[in-house]
This record gives C-alpha cells, sequence and structure tokens, in this order.
C-alpha cells in the first residue's frame, strides 16, 4: 500500500510540476466530503458575506476547519497531497506548516476573480523555490458556470512568472471527492456565478514553515483545542518548531503546551541545524570559527 501511495504521489507530482496545477479524481470518499459539508452548514448560513474587490461581495469566508468539523483532518492529511507538498517545499525549508483551512461560498451575482498568484501574499524573491502547495476540495460541483476555479497552465515557476500574459485559463471543472491542486506560483482565480445555486468549497494549504501563515494557526487553534490532535496535524498546526529555534514557546518546542502537566517555569533548548552544531562543536574544542 504504501508503494502505491508514493507512486501515486510521484504520478501527481510530476504532472503539477510541470503544467502547475493537477486535477486529482476520487481523491476521499464522497462521504467524507458530503459529512465536512453538512458539518459547515450553520456555519456557512451564519457568516456574513465579506467585502472587497478581491474576497468578494457576494462570497462568505470563514477559516478554523479543524476545530468545526472532525472530518477536516481527514482533508489536511490525505496521504498523496501530504507526500507532494512535503517533496516539493522540503527543498526550501524543514519542515511544512498548514497555511491555511478556509471554506469559501460563492454565490449567485459574485463576479470573476482577479487572477492572481497565492505567493505573492509574501515579499521575498520569487522563483528560486516554492512557496506553498494548495489544495481545493469541492464541496459542490464545480462548474464554469457556478464559478469553478480558473487555472493558467504553466503559468507557474520563474519562466511562467516572467510572461506578461499568462494566457488561457482551463476551468476546473469536477465533482466532490476531487482535489485540485496547484503551485503558490501559478495563477488562478475563481469564475463568476452566473446560476442560482451558490458554490461550495474548502481551501488547505501547505506552506514553508519559516513563513508567517496565512491564518494565524495559534489563535484558530489554542492548546486546549491542538492537544486533541494527532501528533502530525498538531506539527502542521503550528506546534512544532523550525529550526534553527523558529516558532519556539519560551524557547522550547511549542508542542510542551498540549502535554497534561505544563511547567510553569521552562528552560531554553536548543533546536540547531546540524551545520550549526557542527560549527558550534568546532568552536567549543578550537575556540574558532569554521573556515
Amino acid at each position: 500500500m504504501i508503494g502505491k501511495q508514493e507512486n501515486e504521489a510521484e504520478r501527481w507530482m510530476k504532472e503539477l510540476l510541470d503544467r502547475g496545477y493537477c486535477i486529482i479524481p476520487d481523491a476521499l470518499p464522497i462521504e467524507t466530503i458530503m459529512a465536512l459539508n453538512s458539518d459547515l452548514d450553520e456555519t456557512f448560513h451564519a457568516t456574513p458575506f465579506g467585502k472587497g474587490r478581491f474576497y468578494g461581495n457576494r462570497t462568505k469566508r470563514f477559516g478554523s476547519l479543524l476545530r468545526r468539523s472532525r472530518h477536516a483532518p481527514a482533508l489536511v492529511l490525505q496521504p498523496t497531497i501530504m507526500a507532494m507538498a512535503e517533496a516539493i517545499l522540503g527543498a526550501a525549508c524543514e519542515r511544512i506548516q498548514l497555511n491555511v483551512a478556509q471554506a469559501i461560498e460563492i454565490h449567485p451575482g459574485e463576479v470573476r476573480q482577479l487572477p492572481h498568484r497565492d505567493q505573492d501574499m509574501w515579499a521575498g524573491a520569487k522563483g528560486g523555490h516554492e512557496y506553498l502547495i494548495n489544495v481545493i476540495w469541492p464541496l459542490t460541483p464545480f462548474r464554469e458556470e457556478n464559478g469553478a476555479t480558473q487555472i493558467y497552465p504553466n503559468s507557474h515557476g520563474a519562466a511562467g512568472i516572467e510572461r506578461a500574459d499568462p494566457g488561457d485559463p482551463i476551468v476546473a471543472e469536477c465533482e466532490p471527492g476531487s482535489a485540485i491542486c496547484f503551485l503558490g506560483s501559478t495563477a488562478h482565480g475563481a469564475g463568476a456565478n452566473l446560476t442560482s445555486s451558490t458554490r461550495r468549497a474548502v481551501v488547505i494549504g501547505y506552506s514553508l514553515g519559516w513563513l508567517k501563515p496565512y491564518e494565524n494557526l495559534w489563535l484558530a487553534y489554542p492548546p486546549n483545542v491542538a492537544r486533541a490532535f494527532p501528533p502530525e496535524l498538531a506539527s502542521l498546526a503550528g506546534y512544532a518548531q523550525h529550526r534553527p529555534n523558529l516558532g519556539n514557546y519560551e524557547g522550547q518546542c511549542p508542542s510542551i503546551l498540549l502535554g497534561d502537566n505544563v511547567p510553569v517555569y521552562i528552560g531554553a533548548i536548543d533546536a540547531l541545524r546540524p551545520d550549526q552544531d557542527a560549527m558550534l562543536e568546532e568552536y567549543a574544542t578550537t575556540g574558532r570559527l569554521p573556515a
């Protein structure tokens, strides 16, 4: 089974890197998606419309999905997608993190969204590596007429970014259970909803572990919430350090807050990269920094 998952991940990762996106059919059972949709129903109804030309004035958005439904972790931890995210983003960081877990409902009358690249939320130099991978999970069928996401093939990476014209988009039409994956450097945007029904989806995003995430993870999932997460999920949700010492709590891994007995006073402990440990070892032995 592990070998099959690795082959699946390699297949879809090649397509993702080649075209800037891929659509994985039947990535999760439809029953899981429908149960998640049902869990989010009340919040969708209660959430007001957003404001702004980017978020949309006829669109509802809310986050913190891991505490809103017990089915949300299945999307975050889907094995093929996790393997792709770790392989692609791991080239530029020690560990990845959850960047966003957001539900989106596009209502009739919403206009087409500005084509954009999600990596532009960060001001760093672009083109050398990917900053994030996003996955859209439809909760209702995605059709061109109801505002399905439009993706611009080959608009990713240094070459794609340099192009003044990203070309013509494809419409990511697919069914619930499918996973629409695209790179942070891939241009995309929601379509206009020309129907009389709403279009629902969940966006799960993964980013480099040393970036400030789009969603404030520690407010979305405070320790009393994250304590119920399995270790892998808690780590993705911010309860892990990124060496050297990034994201620490009192000088230790913030996962210390998830234990039963959190010390009142906590001593700081190094969490360094191997090269930094080696440098310190040489300095302690010789009194000199490495050449």
